[in-house]
């Protein structure tokens, strides 16, 4: 049986549990948008466990809050797809899960969910790492699919640039 993700995703995957384990770092998610799929494609290599302490999907907001300890106010104000809700993810899945890296990823997949202001494609990142807090905004093109697969990939991105 072959992985779940293309070979680049699995690459990408298997450098970073590399280079955390050789660095002595573990590794956590909090996702939305991509439901899983950041931590997935990490636990689709073998030794993961190695580095990856685990991942949290908050796909609804009363999980981003209550469990990741996304404000509130955060949510009412600029919303779940924002780079302070991106923020509060990354750090939030730092603390819960007690992980020294963590990656979040926060958007509208599509195909509805869309507005003139976040249109579908839209992703917040964040990577929160003992050196500080970050976060991107990326617009991707294609189906719901297309969208998340891209966000993945800028995810493991972040994270792989994040163990440098």
């Amino acid at each position: 049986m072959g992985s779940y993700f293309s070979e680049e995703i699995s690459a990408q995957a298997a450098r970073i549990i590399g280079r955390a384990v050789e660095k002595g770092l573990t590794l956590g998610t909090a996702e939305s948008c991509t439901g899983g799929l950041v931590c997935g494609s990490i636990t689709d290599i073998a030794g993961s466990s190695d580095a990856l302490v685990g991942g949290i999907v908050s796909y609804a907001n009363e999980v981003k809050e209550n469990v990741l300890g996304v404000p509130d106010a955060v949510l009412a104000t600029v919303g779940a797809v924002s780079e302070e809700t991106a923020r509060a993810m990354a750090e939030g899945a730092r603390r819960v899960l007690g992980a020294d890296i963590a990656v979040s990823t926060t958007g509208v997949a599509g195909p509805g969910g869309g507005s003139d202001e976040k249109p579908v494609g839209t992703v917040w990142f964040s990577i929160a790492a003992p050196a500080g807090t970050q976060a991107f905004l990326k617009h991707f093109d294609g189906d719901r699919t297309a969208v998340r697969s891209q966000a993945v990939a800028f995810a493991l991105g972040l994270l792989e640039e994040a163990l440098r």
